[in-house]
């Protein structure tokens, strides 16, 4: 009888789940529940639709439902599975439809952190998710006159830039001291900031959101510790906590962040059940700290392994060091495991080197800054964390340095590394090198 593999979730790690397990089982009947009216498009490009960056969200979409049918993946759309019992291995949806399985996925995503003040019932707060959800805000951003994002995580940050290219009058309303604090460190993002301004944005920093008001049901103003702001739109861009309750009304064990505990095949507590996605928590390869709610490139990556191993198969998944890249205002920006103000939270020792270069030639049309800062061990000079911030070549960067880190590369061997000079991509001086020399520089000081 041919294995039956359901999976619970149609974002990126369900969807790599659910291509990796017909991979590797092609006789396998495969079930996949999502609770939104599509599967497998790309989330992260909503913002970009909604600054006019990509000019239609059906470009966002990895393919159609009848690819998916062709393909013998059975998806159940708008679905919700309300519960699962693992010892007779069935899922059973809100409109009372079981179904027997031999491996489960889990892939549930995540939600945002409820924002916790009164007025959170109103109209006129987006939580940016559902792309046939996004479709309709789109056309209301047409009548937005004011909006406030609240809170600068990595969404809040590409929804400042999204709606000020909107032409929208938009306030970062942020409780700590700079943007994104969480992930870098405050000369990282301060030419981020610098261009919000530029774009016409006004930034509210050390400032928390003390309620929504609104008219008739539908919000008018946000309320601050720091004063009131008119507005007719709130982006909720909180940190993203784990969907972890079906799992827990299982009997799957939840970790220290609140995703579910899973091994290197993405196991869970329970036989037969996967996990995988912003639902689980992943050891840092650095800290061995599990962390939780990564990239979207993690989630599939997750998926894969997921998949693979709930049909029988075999592949493992190694902890993270999360490199990780965006475009904010006019920078790219971009880091690897700790930032100073992480590693300083954690109690890791440091040192740290800057360097300042360019992205080309300097005299090649249209070169651009690029400043690295690196973190290493005391002992060892072992790196364990890159921020970067400059106008192109940002990613590339990070996912070397990523495996510089994995790979236990010092700053004495980033300080003699080869580099590619080529007037239109590269300078004759690469920044990573520059910011070891001067670590190591700092060191014989």
């Amino acid at each position: 009888m041919a294995r039956r593999i359901i999976v619970v979730g149609g974002g990126a790690a369900g969807m790599g789940a659910a291509g990796a397990a017909q991979g590797t089982a092609p006789d396998a009947q495969i079930t996949v529940f999502s609770e939104f009216e599509d599967a497998a498009y790309s989330p992260c490009g909503i913002p970009y639709v909604h600054g006019k960056e990509i000019a239609s969200f059906d470009s966002l979409f990895m393919a159609t439902k009848q690819h998916y049918i062709d393909q013998g993946i059975d998806i159940r759309y708008e679905t919700v599975v309300a519960s699962i019992d693992t010892k007779a291995k069935t899922v059973t949806t809100t409109t009372g439809v079981t179904e027997k399985y031999d491996s489960l996925i889990l892939a549930t995503g995540f939600n945002y952190a409820d924002p916790a003040v009164p007025g959170s019932d109103l109209g006129g707060l987006y939580y940016v998710k559902n792309i046939r959800q996004a479709m309709e805000w789109d056309k209301v951003l047409d009548t937005v006159k004011s909006a406030v994002v609240c809170e600068s995580t990595p969404l809040g940050a590409e929804m400042v830039t999204a709606l000020a290219h909107r032409g929208i009058e938009t306030h970062l309303v942020e409780p700590a001291p700079w943007s994104m604090s969480m992930a870098t460190d405050p000369d990282i993002m301060k030419p981020v900031e610098d261009s919000w301004l530029e774009l016409g944005a006004k930034l509210h920093f050390n400032t928390k959101v003390t309620e929504f008001k609104g008219t008739n049901g539908q919000l008018s103003a946000v309320a601050t510790n720091e004063g009131e702001i008119k507005a007719d739109l709130a982006v909720i861009a909180t940190e993203k906590v784990a969907n972890t309750a079906l799992a827990k009304a299982a009997g799957v064990k939840l970790g220290m962040s609140g995703g579910i505990i899973v091994d290197g095949q993405m196991r869970t507590s329970v036989p037969d059940v996967f996990a995988c996605g912003d639902c689980t928590e992943i050891p840092h390869g650095v800290s061995n700290v599990p962390i939780q709610g990564l990239s979207g490139s993690h989630a599939y990556a997750q998926g894969k392994v997921a998949g693979t191993n709930a049909a029988g198969g075999e592949r493992e998944y190694q902890a993270v060091y999360v490199p990780w890249g965006m475009v904010a205002g006019k920078w790219m920006i971009g880091g690897v495991s700790f930032s100073e103000t992480l590693a300083t939270a954690l109690g890791i020792p440091f040192v740290v080197g800057n360097g300042q270069g360019i992205s080309r030639a300097r005299y090649y049309p249209d070169v651009k800054p690029v400043k690295v800062k690196l973190l290493a061990e005391p002992e060892g000079l072992r790196l364990i964390g890159a921020q970067l911030v400059g106008g192109e070549g940002i990613k590339e960067r990070c996912d070397f340095l990523a495996m510089a880190v994995r790979t236990g590369i010092t700053l004495r061997e980033l300080a003699t590394m080869e580099n590619v000079y080529s007037p239109p991509i590269g300078a004759l001086g690469e920044p990573i090198a520059t910011a070891a020399q001067n670590a190591l520089a700092n060191l014989k000081g």
